[in-house]
């Protein structure tokens, strides 16, 4: 049967049922309630650079697919960073903006981006939204976080597509049962730290609290909100995210949201926000009202993996960047990005730029594999 391909100005035009039938349990972030909160918050809106264009298949008068996309004016909120190559082809007197993105908004997160029906035949879908995307005027298109098996899927149907690498650290699971199970296959010298910067954090009076579900009200987000600005305005820079947005996440998705909430005589001080699915739990926003030693580590790793380990949850991906999470634990994790230049020369530019990329960020993957805390298996 035929596929057929619209374009849409936002999620609003789609019903959320049956939007969500297509979304996979464990990644709340294609969810139709947190692209909704995004764009009806204004977060996501032409006056913040990110102008919704989704690409959506039918068939029969049925959804059976979509990839989230967008009209994109600059580069921020991507953490796949193309700076230079804006700068490189405006300085030759050419428009790098608006380009076309498929991604979540403000969200550093591996997983699916084309989102198809059981029946949906994956390679007819992805040679058709391919062949639509390679129509624009825009300098190009880019796709970010797809995982290993989608990456492939896109090359297949766009084999134009330039690969470009990037690692992020994650922590799995392997069946530790307590955070003490966890430590005990640290070296000694890990295991040792790791204990000191909890300490650090108890001797300061501060004590951790979990808040979800019903229990999340409107005075603790407002704090949480409150302490997460404080980091942006820290460095001179305006949130991503309104309360707005979080306000109506509280609403439409309690039970993928959970508050780790630091207090000191009984006061709250700082907080972190994070989100979950079914296997994993998502550490996102963060911000504190004090400068408190270790508490970062505590509130936003440590903590993280006590809430997998008493909830089943396999998998605690902890955000972008920040190799500071290799020695407590968190795996290195390749990620993947696609992106297509729709100027040849440009594109071949992009491309040997890759190329020469692509074997340092291999040799950075194998160092932080080998720089692993983890004990031999000789127990030293």
């Amino acid at each position: 049967m035929t596929l057929e391909l619209r374009e849409i100005k936002g999620v609003t035009e789609i019903e959320p049922a049956s939007w969500d039938l297509l979304v996979d349990r464990d990644y709340p972030f294609l969810r139709h309630a947190f692209l909704y909160a995004l764009e009806q918050s204004g977060d996501v809106s032409a006056d913040t650079g990110w102008v919704p264009r989704h690409v959506t298949l039918w068939q029969s008068g049925r959804l059976v697919g979509f990839l989230v996309h967008y009209d994109k004016y600059h580069s921020w909120g991507e953490y796949v960073f193309d700076w230079q190559w804006a700068d490189v082809w405006e300085q030759a007197g050419q428009a790098y903006y608006p380009k076309l993105l498929s991604a979540v908004p403000y969200t550093p997160s591996q997983g699916p981006r084309l989102v198809l029906a059981e029946d949906i035949d994956p390679k007819v879908a992805g040679i058709l939204v391919a062949d639509h995307l390679q129509r624009t005027d825009r300098s190009g298109a880019h796709l970010l976080f797809p995982g290993v098996q989608e990456t492939a899927r896109w090359q297949a149907a766009w084999p134009s597509l330039l690969l470009r690498l990037g690692i992020q650290y994650h922590w799995q699971d392997r069946d530790y049962g307590t955070f003490e199970g966890f430590l005990a296959t640290l070296t000694s010298k890990r295991r040792k730290e790791v204990r000191r910067e909890r300490r650090k954090v108890a001797e300061q009076g501060i004590t951790l609290h979990w808040i979800e579900g019903e229990s999340l009200e409107q005075a603790s987000l407002e704090h949480f909100y409150r302490c997460y600005r404080m980091t942006y305005l820290e460095r001179g820079q305006t949130p991503y995210l309104s309360l707005d947005f979080f306000e109506r996440l509280m609403k439409t998705l309690p039970d993928n949201i959970v508050l780790m909430q630091a207090r000191v005589d009984g006061q709250p001080i700082a907080a972190a926000l994070y989100l979950k699915g079914v296997d994993t739990l998502y550490g996102r926003y963060w911000g504190s009202e004090v400068h408190a030693d270790c508490l970062h580590f505590e509130a936003c790793y440590y903590q993280g993996i006590d809430y997998c380990l008493a909830h089943g949850l396999r998998r605690f991906d902890p955000g972008t960047q920040g190799e500071h999470k290799l020695v407590r634990g968190f795996e290195p994790v390749m990620t993947r990005s696609l992106h297509w230049l729709r100027d040849s020369r440009f594109h071949q530019a992009v491309g040997d730029f890759l190329s020469r990329e692509r074997p340092v960020v291999e040799q950075r993957m194998t160092l932080a594999r080998e720089a692993l805390p983890f004990r031999q298996i000789d127990g030293s």
